[in-house]
């Protein structure tokens, strides 16, 4: 009776036949090879459960055409959706990437001056005027402006240009209002 070690030794010989059938199942010789490879590591994984005595490669056969099923049955269900169509027509829109595009904002304010910031947010964000800004940062208006001109440049050197609502944002010069999650 082979030990495991020697049941684990025989696995690499079934490579020739292996590569063979998963070319024939997937037609590529990358995906045949990437086949391979993940039917010799569920081998591994599992040895105990190979009865010795039986067709080794009949079982690595059997694991192979399992793990070809499972991923085509998974890449059925997947929907490519390069330009985000698909994704415009389901009724809740994911909300990661407004998660992560609000984490390259916060990422990106914290590496603005100080005083730049506190101008950026109270007009662009809290929505008061210049001269309200200056009074509470004690500095004249044209500072404020200056600030808040200089904050802007420098976000959009610092927001990844996929970002563009929250580039469109703070470049564009406007009072209103925005509102920032914490």
């Amino acid at each position: 009776m082979p030990t495991r070690q020697e049941l684990i030794d025989e696995i690499p010989t079934h490579r020739g036949p292996l590569r063979a059938f998963a070319i024939s199942l997937s037609g590529n010789g990358d995906r045949a090879d990437d086949l391979v490879q993940e039917t010799f590591m569920r081998a591994i994984a599992n040895i105990d459960s190979f009865d010795p005595g039986t067709n080794m490669p009949a079982w690595l056969f059997t694991i192979l055409r399992n793990i070809f099923r499972s991923d085509y049955r998974k890449r059925r269900r997947e929907v490519e959706d390069v330009d985000g169509s698909y994704q415009k027509t389901l009724k809740t829109q994911p909300d990661q990437i407004d998660k992560l595009h609000m984490n390259d904002f916060r990422d990106a304010l914290a590496k603005i001056p100080a005083d730049q910031r506190d101008a950026l947010l109270l007009i662009a964000v809290y929505g008061y005027s210049y001269n309200e800004a200056a009074l509470i940062c004690g500095v004249a208006e044209g500072t404020i402006k200056s600030r808040l001109f200089r904050a802007r440049q420098r976000l959009l050197e610092l927001i990844p240009e996929e970002d563009s609502v929250l580039l469109a944002a703070f470049s564009a010069e406007g009072r209103a209002p925005m509102t920032v999650d914490a």
